[in-house]
C-alpha cells in the first residue's frame, strides 16, 4: 500500500497574487462526484486481487504441494514485481497519460489474475504473482499524478484521504466475497471470479470516467475547469525546483522514512495475508463463516484510519500518531495468540491490532511532507513507497517460515510482526520534531528570527528546510 501528500502543499501563495479559493464552493464538485469515485473503486479491485491469495493459502497449498513458507512466498513476490513500476508509472502518467497507463494496466492485471487460477505448479504461480505485482505496481503512482492534475494543493490532502480508504474498503468486500466463492468453489474459481472484476467493472469505470486532465473532460463544466487551472497555476508559481535523484538517495531523513516504512508493511501484510488462515484456525468454520469474520478488522481499522487522522491533524504531533497506533497493534497483536481458546477476545485483539497497523498511514505522510526537503519530495516518497513496501514480500514469507518451524503455531509469527511494528513506532521519533506541526510559539519565533520574502515561502517556510541541500 502506499504514496505521498507531498504534493498536497500549497506553494506560491505570495503577496499580490489573488486566490481562486473564494470560488471553491460554487463552481462545481465534479472532480469529487467523477474522479475520486472511479479512483476508489479501481484501488479497490486492485487491492482484492493483491490480497485475496491469503484466503486460498491453506488449499492452494495442499493442491500444489507446497509448504507454509512457499505459500508466504506467493503471497510476498508480488511486492518484488511492485517495485518495477514504480517511478515508470508516475513518469508515464506524467508525460504521457495516467488514463491511458493504467487503462492498461487494468486489462493486464486483469489477465495475470485469472491466469492465477490456471496455474498448475509452485513455479507458474510464483511467475504470475510477480508480474500481477508488475502491473498493479504503477497504479499507485499514476493515480497520485493524476490526482495532482486535478486537485489544487489546498484540496489534495484531503482528495488523497479519501481515496486512501480505499484499503480498508477493499478488505472489507475481499473478506465475506472471497468466503463466499470459497464455499461453493475452489481456490482457482476464487481467482478467475475476482479476476474478472477489471473487466467488468474497473476498466468499463475507467475508461468512461477517467480524465487527464479538466479540459478533456466532457462531465467538467466550464467555470470548474477555469478554477483548477487558476488554482494549479498559483500553486505551481512559487514551487522549488526538483532535487536530483542523487539529492534524494543522500538524505539522511529519508532512509530512516524508508525504514519506518519497510517494517509497518512487514508487519501489515504478514498479518494481512495470514489473517484468513489464523481465523480458520481459530473458529473452525466454513469459508463464509471466516469470511464475515475476517472482515471485522477492516470494519475497525476504517474507523482507526479516520479517527487517528482527525487527532493527528488537530494536534499536530504526526511522529506520536504513529507510534501510538505501531505500539497498540504490537501489543494487541501479542494478546491476540495468548488467551488460549477465548476466540471472540482474540478476534477483538487481532481487530485492535488492524486498526493500528493501519491508522498509521495518513499522520505518516504528513509527517514526512513536512521532514523531507520540499525540492526532493517527489522523488523521496517514491522511493520510500517503493522501497518500503519490500516489507510486503517479508512479511508474508517470513510469517509462513515462523509457522513451518513452529509445527503451525502462530504465535512466533504474531510476537515477530509485533516487534517489527513496534520498531516503526520508535523509528519514527528518530525522525525528529521537524516532522511535526509547528506549535504558534515556534511557528512565531522562527519567522521573528528569520523573516523571509512571502514570494518563497510555501507552507512549510516555518520548518528548518529551506533548501535540499541540507544533510541528515
Amino acid at each position: 500500500m502506499a504514496a505521498s501528500d507531498s504534493q498536497s502543499r500549497p506553494v506560491g501563495g505570495g503577496a499580490g497574487v489573488s486566490s481562486p479559493i473564494s470560488d471553491a464552493g460554487s463552481v462545481g464538485r465534479s472532480r469529487w462526484t467523477h474522479l475520486i469515485p472511479v479512483a476508489i473503486v479501481v484501488y479497490i479491485i486492485s487491492f482484492m486481487d493483491r490480497t485475496n491469495i491469503g484466503f486460498a493459502f491453506d488449499e492452494m497449498g495442499k493442491s500444489l504441494n507446497v509448504t507454509l513458507t512457499d505459500t508466504g512466498l506467493a503471497g510476498g513476490i508480488f511486492f518484488i514485481g511492485y517495485l518495477v513500476l514504480q517511478f515508470p508509472g508516475g513518469h508515464l502518467a506524467e508525460h504521457w497519460s495516467a488514463k491511458r497507463f493504467v487503462g492498461i494496466m487494468i486489462l493486464v492485471w486483469g489477465v495475470l489474475a485469472i491466469l492465477t487460477g490456471f496455474v498448475q505448479n509452485y513455479t507458474e504461480l510464483l511467475i504470475v504473482r510477480f508480474f500481477l505485482g508488475v502491473a498493479e505496481g504503477g497504479i499507485w503512482p499514476a493515480i497520485l499524478v493524476l490526482i495532482s492534475h486535478w486537485f489544487p494543493a489546498r484540496e489534495r490532502a484531503r482528495a488523497y484521504g479519501f481515496w486512501i480508504m480505499n484499503i480498508a474498503i477493499a478488505s472489507i468486500i475481499t473478506a465475506p466475497l472471497s468466503g463466499w466463492i470459497l464455499s461453493w468453489g475452489d481456490w482457482r474459481w476464487l481467482f478467475v471470479v475476482e479476476g474478472a472484476f477489471p473487466f467488468l467493472v474497473a476498466a468499463p469505470l475507467w475508461f468512461w470516467l477517467a480524465a487527464d486532465t479538466p479540459r478533456s473532460a466532457s462531465w467538467c463544466s466550464r467555470e470548474e475547469r477555469d478554477y483548477i487551472e487558476r488554482a494549479l497555476a498559483e500553486d505551481a508559481a512559487g514551487a522549488p525546483e526538483a532535487g536530483s535523484y542523487r539529492d534524494v538517495l543522500r538524505n539522511g531523513v529519508v532512509w530512516k522514512l524508508v525504514v519506518v516504512y519497510f517494517l509497518i508493511q512487514l508487519g501489515f501484510y504478514g498479518l494481512n495475508l495470514w489473517l484468513p488462515h489464523e481465523i480458520t484456525q481459530m473458529i473452525g468454520g466454513g469459508y463464509l463463516t471466516v469470511g464475515w469474520v475476517t472482515a471485522i478488522p477492516y470494519c475497525a481499522a476504517l474507523v482507526g484510519l479516520w479517527l487517528n487522522g482527525q487527532l493527528a491533524d488537530r494536534t499536530g504531533r504526526y511522529r506520536v500518531h504513529v507510534l501510538i497506533p505501531m505500539m497498540l497493534a504490537a501489543a494487541a497483536l501479542v494478546l491476540s495468540v495468548s488467551v488460549g481458546s477465548l476466540t471472540a477476545l482474540s478476534i477483538t485483539f487481532l481487530s485492535i491490532a488492524m486498526m493500528g497497523a493501519l491508522a498509521y498511514d495518513g499522520p505518516f505522510w504528513a509527517s514526512a511532507s513536512r521532514v523531507v526537503p520540499v525540492a526532493v519530495a517527489g522523488g523521496a516518497m517514491g522511493l520510500i513507497n517503493a522501497l518500503g513496501n519490500l516489507g510486503g514480500f517479508a512479511g508474508p514469507y517470513l510469517g509462513g517460515w515462523l509457522q513451518d518451524a513452529s509445527g503451525g503455531s502462530f504465535v512466533t509469527t504474531s510476537i515477530a510482526l509485533a516487534v517489527a511494528l513496534a520498531l516503526a513506532g520508535i523509528v519514527m521519533l528518530w525522525v525528529g520534531r521537524d516532522g511535526d506541526r509547528p506549535s504558534e510559539q515556534r511557528v512565531d519565533k522562527a519567522r521573528s528570527r528569520q523573516p523571509a520574502p512571502a514570494a518563497a515561502r510555501s507552507e512549510h517556510a516555518d520548518t528548518p528546510f529551506k533548501e535540499p541541500a541540507s544533510k541528515h
